[in-house]
């Protein structure tokens, strides 16, 4: 469910007409539904209601300030992976204890800058790794709670860039060689073993793969308490997919996932961490773009928006798709005609979708892309010196833009000329 409906014909993001939003901020830009993001957040605690847990937003999704402050208001902790997002988790006001530190590449400096805010956890990737953060807590005087990252080599069955849990993806260790690894943690000065951590992939839309790694998460943890390891936490990772058509098969919904759960790993007594991002911010936002010109090619109608690939990159990159709707709904008895549409970028992969069925729309009409509050505005890049666009949040009947597009002299002025080019 989201709360962007059309009233009279127009398209609204709760009670904002979007055409309202076009005019005063201009074309393209995001807009998030707070009621949407406040709605998803809720949902996940009713589905993990009535045992110990810490819902970590996966800030990747949207690392927008507001979204983040509005998740950590209502409790939400923070899942990051990087310093950048452990700045951002902190300036939304949400404390160390509350920030969880994942990714396969932290870097000494992070790891310190971890330490210092007193991170909720680390979720340990590598040995290599575990061995730095004993070397640097140890030098800091302090010690780092960690989970060790497991990869249960189970088919998260879903698209081959998002999935994390088969034997030869980046990300974790092999669970076989997990009591090894524990073992030498235990060992280690300023490493404190907290928890085990898995994460197989995102967009998932069955049950069975999370069924079959925390199943195997269960046998583990069973495991090493036998070997003396204090396991009180299990941080289960996110990944659970969102609609991204009107027309498809709706993906499994939280509270099903919730009894997932409790059916594999509820009677352990660990605290759960789950780190849901898509399905939190992935359909509270859209971003609206205007149509600049309507084509008519060889056997093809294509409307060339001032929306790109730099701005959306999810087709290019993962062949997505998203809803595009038009803003003004069209009348009724007005058939759909197929167009492609795509962007001003000079690219084939500026393309957003083919043949699409599109009722007729002039140059200057608006049209929205769904479901893209997550991996939209965070992907997004200045390729072709096309600055970043701006994101607008709504509450009810007020916006507010949280970031403004930046001009193309604020955009030029990060650029310098050594002074020996005269």
């Amino acid at each position: 469910m989201d709360h962007f409906t059309y009233r009279n014909g127009i398209l609204h993001a709760e009670d904002v007409a979007l055409p309202e939003i076009a005019a005063a901020v201009g074309t393209p830009f995001y807009v998030y539904s707070s009621a949407t993001l406040t709605r998803h957040y809720r949902v996940f605690e009713e589905a993990l209601a009535g045992m110990d847990h810490l819902i970590c937003y996966a800030m990747k999704a949207n690392s927008n300030l507001a979204v983040l402050k509005l998740l950590g208001d209502l409790g939400a902790g923070m899942d990051v992976v990087s310093g950048g997002e452990i700045a951002r988790a902190q300036a939304a006001g949400v404390p160390g204890s509350r920030i969880v530190f994942s990714g396969v590449g932290k870097t000494r400096a992070e790891i310190a800058q971890a330490l210092s805010i007193g991170i909720r956890q680390f979720n340990v990737e590598s040995e290599p790794e575990l061995e730095a953060i004993s070397e640097i807590a140890t030098a800091m005087g302090t010690s780092a709670p960690i989970a060790i990252r497991v990869n249960p080599d189970v088919d998260a069955k879903t698209h081959a860039k998002i999935a994390t849990g088969k034997s030869e993806n980046k990300f974790g260790i092999p669970i076989t060689r997990a009591p090894e690894v524990y073992a030498r943690a235990a060992t280690l000065p300023g490493i404190e073993v907290i928890g085990i951590d898995v994460h197989i992939g995102s967009q998932l839309t069955e049950l069975a793969p999370y069924e079959a790694a925390f199943t195997k998460v269960a046998d583990l943890t069973r495991t090493l308490r036998a070997a003396g390891h204090d396991i009180r936490r299990l941080d289960l990772g996110g990944g659970l997919g969102i609609p991204y058509t009107r027309t498809n098969e709706a993906p499994p919904l939280p509270f099903d996932y919730g009894e997932v759960v409790r059916r594999t790993v509820g009677d352990l007594g660990c605290q759960i961490e789950i780190e849901p991002g898509r399905l939190i911010a992935g359909n509270a936002g859209l971003l609206v773009s205007e149509v600049l010109y309507v084509k008519e090619g060889e056997g093809r109608r294509f409307l060339i928006l001032d929306a790109a690939m730099n701005d959306l990159i999810r087709p290019a990159m993962y062949d997505a798709h998203h809803d595009v709707l038009p803003v003004v709904e069209a009348a009724p008895g007005i058939a759909p005609e197929p167009a492609d549409i795509v962007g001003p970028v000079c690219e084939s992969g500026d393309t957003f979708a083919k043949g699409r069925a599109m009722p007729p729309l002039a140059a200057g009409a608006l049209v929205a892309f769904r479901s893209a509050g997550a991996y939209g505005a965070v992907m997004a890049s200045e390729y072709n010196s096309r600055p970043l666009v701006p994101e607008v949040l709504v509450r009810n009947d007020h916006f507010d833009v949280v970031r403004a597009r930046p001009s193309i002299e604020e955009m030029l002025s990060r650029d310098t000329i050594p002074s020996w080019m005269g």
